[in-house]
């Protein structure tokens, strides 16, 4: 016992070094009891309650991701990147700029959960949600941190809990509670095989933490074949979260059937952080000079092409509207991925910047399938037809914000896959490796293949006639403004992204 006693003064004093690093993750904690709390007091009364206080909360959380900020300044003597409770999870910039972001995109949904009114009608109100959302968020920001291959299973596992229960919340509706049941089996396989691939890294190393020198240096004196085995099965298990090929299956019909705040929320944050994730888990692997076992680049190149090309050509066939964007959002993975295999800062920033104006644009066009659902009861492409002069201002929004996705002048779509295809072409440069050059020129057709699946909305908004005039099914302001604020932000952002981009 009087053995241990050093060991337990060293963890008492990294916990309580560690803590004033986790402020904002111990008030997303209280957040979560508050809201919950405030739904077992007031009951079906509560939903409007909770909204509020989970929306300023967040605001508050916000507010504290830039505090952090001033903790981790690069090239300042001292903020250096900060290692938490015995290694387990790793604060550095990237990781601060990637949890605003979720904050941020979180803040937009919870606002926007209530105004869908498929969801909205669910008998047992929202408050869950809410809390449920919130408590996902914990998760996303662990996720964005976990150095430890213990604390990124249980990260991953509590964001996952969390999307299940989001994904089948409308448990009255049949589609609702298949698709949800398809996620927790895609997930459940995820998680073993992932699990899996940790132990076996564990076998050969000895060691939990990714930055232990015993921890790469294990896994070059192993079997190659054996390492490369178990990357893969932790790369596929990330992979289920970011939905690249072939861990995509799950994809379009889990979005098709959530609610469309569901799908907003499934295709945005859990990606965001889990793109953070890859990006610490491959950390400590490539910068290590005596690292030769696997070729990362190799892989996520051929990926990332497999990927953009299978997203984007299958997203051409939808006619739904959710199933067209849960495609195209496989294929903005694969464009990700581009970002991901430079491997440098410039890289980092390029995939910070198109996270967050993706993130912004994914939920704008979400919000604006909520709206004309709202409006018409449309959900696909005939049903939108000559819809755009009935409804110019929702029309419009929709058209910039689908011309972002894609990535053209002058939006921050179009920034965003410039500062990408920079960041590769200026590594390509350096060492003119052929994966780079084919992942820029996947890049550079699929870009051009999603103009035929995003235009399709304006064709059938603009351009062809419904005979049968529809009466408005309801009103929805609330999300017209919301879609109308998105929309100038996107052209702001794409006219001047300096103002962001370099305190990134």
């Amino acid at each position: 016992m009087h053995d241990l006693l050093p060991y337990i003064h060293d963890s008492l004093s990294n916990l309580l070094v560690s803590v004033q690093f986790f402020m904002p993750e111990i008030w997303l904690s209280a957040l979560f009891i508050i809201v919950l709390i405030t739904d077992l007091l007031f009951g079906k009364n509560s939903q409007r309650l909770c909204k509020i206080i989970a929306c300023a909360g967040i605001l508050l959380i916000c507010i504290l991701d830039l505090g952090q900020r001033n903790f981790v300044k690069p090239g300042v003597e001292g903020n250096i990147p900060l290692f938490l409770f015995n290694n387990s999870l790793l604060l550095t910039r990237a990781a601060v700029n990637f949890k605003f972001i979720i904050d941020l995109l979180a803040f937009v949904l919870l606002l926007y959960a209530d105004w869908d009114h498929k969801l909205r009608a669910h008998k047992k109100g929202l408050s869950d949600l809410y809390t449920i959302i919130i408590a996902s968020i914990f998760g996303l920001h662990l996720m964005t941190m976990a150095v430890n291959l213990l604390s990124i299973y249980l990260s991953i596992e509590m964001v996952s809990l969390a999307s299940y229960l989001l994904v089948a919340y409308r448990s009255e509706n049949a589609v609702s509670t298949e698709a949800g049941l398809k996620y927790v089996l895609f997930g459940a396989a995820a998680s073993a095989i992932m699990l899996y691939g940790i132990s076996l890294l564990y076998g050969f190393t000895g060691s939990l933490d990714l930055f232990d020198g015993n921890f790469v240096h294990g896994l070059t004196q192993a079997n190659g074949m054996a390492v490369s085995f178990a990357l893969v099965l932790v790369l596929l298990g990330i992979g289920f979260k970011l939905s690249f090929i072939p861990m995509h299956f799950w994809v379009p019909d889990v979005y098709e059937g959530a609610s469309t705040p569901v799908t907003a929320y499934l295709s945005t944050l859990p990606k965001i952080a889990g793109f953070a994730l890859l990006i610490n888990f491959l950390a400590p692997l490539i910068f290590s000079p005596k690292w030769t076992a696997f070729d990362f680049k190799l892989f996520l190149s051929v990926v990332g092409i497999a990927t953009m090309v299978a997203g984007n050509f299958a997203a051409v066939l939808q006619t739904n509207i959710k199933r067209m964007l849960a495609y195209s959002s496989i294929g903005h993975t694969g464009f990700v991925l581009m970002a991901i295999v430079t491997f440098n800062q410039q890289g980092i920033t390029a995939l910070t910047w198109y996270l967050l104006v993706y993130g912004i644009a994914n939920i704008g066009a979400l919000i604006l399938a909520s709206y004309f659902a709202n409006v018409t009861g449309a959900e696909d492409m005939e049903g939108y037809k000559g819809l755009g002069l009935r409804y110019t201002t929702a029309s419009v929004c929709f058209v910039i914000i689908l011309i972002s996705l894609t990535g053209l002048p002058i939006t921050a779509g179009f920034t965003g896959k410039v500062f990408v295809f920079s960041a590769v072409y200026g590594v390509y440069q350096q060492n003119h490796d052929l994966w780079l050059l084919l992942v820029m020129i996947t890049g550079a057709l699929t870009t051009v293949v999603s103009l035929f699946y995003y235009l399709k909305i304006p064709l059938n908004l603009f351009i062809k006639r419904l005979e049968i005039v529809k009466e408005p099914v309801s009103k929805s302001y609330n999300l017209l403004f919301l879609a109308a604020i998105i929309s100038v932000l996107l052209i702001l952002l794409g006219v001047f992204p300096d103002f962001i981009i370099n305190h990134l």
